[in-house]
């Protein structure tokens, strides 16, 4: 059976062999690695090549000097809690959905760059965050943060 090593073509069973494995001394057949050695390490090449020729582009940003010290007077935002029963609370007071847009004019005119955040209790339904949100843009103020938990 040594003929169908080096034999290109149909042997004596009819099949077609177009090239053949060399085996080793313990009969098994070996797997010549060398061209897969050689296209890898032309693809090394050639990503190092290529890698040379990218410039990146970048932009100098000047970084103005900051301060530790803060400001005097600490930013208070507006925080509304609804709960799981939809019963919406400002500074531990509950208040009706009608006046939410009241009550969040009147804590804006005493601290104009507030912003509200809302902390909705997992269960609560989204008509009552909608109404409320609503409200505090009718108010003026478009500065919105929603926290979700219990």
């Amino acid at each position: 059976m040594e003929m169908w090593f080096d034999h290109t073509g149909v042997d004596e069973r009819g099949v077609l062999r177009k090239r053949g494995r060399v085996p080793t001394a313990d009969g098994a057949l070996a797997i010549d690695l060398t061209p897969m050695l050689d296209v890898v390490m032309i693809m090394l090449i050639f990503f190092i090549v290529a890698g040379s020729f990218v410039r990146e582009n970048t932009i100098e940003v000047e970084r103005k000097a900051t301060t530790s010290e803060q400001s005097s007077e600490p930013s208070q935002n507006i925080v509304i809690r609804i709960s799981a029963s939809d019963e919406i609370w400002i500074r531990d007071r509950r208040v009706d959905t009608r006046s939410v847009r009241a009550n969040i004019s009147r804590l804006k005119a005493g601290n104009p760059k507030a912003s509200v955040v809302i902390k909705a209790h997992n269960k609560s339904t989204v008509d009552v965050l909608a109404a409320v949100v609503d409200s505090s843009r009718e108010a003026g103020i478009y500065s919105i943060s929603l926290s979700t938990g219990n």
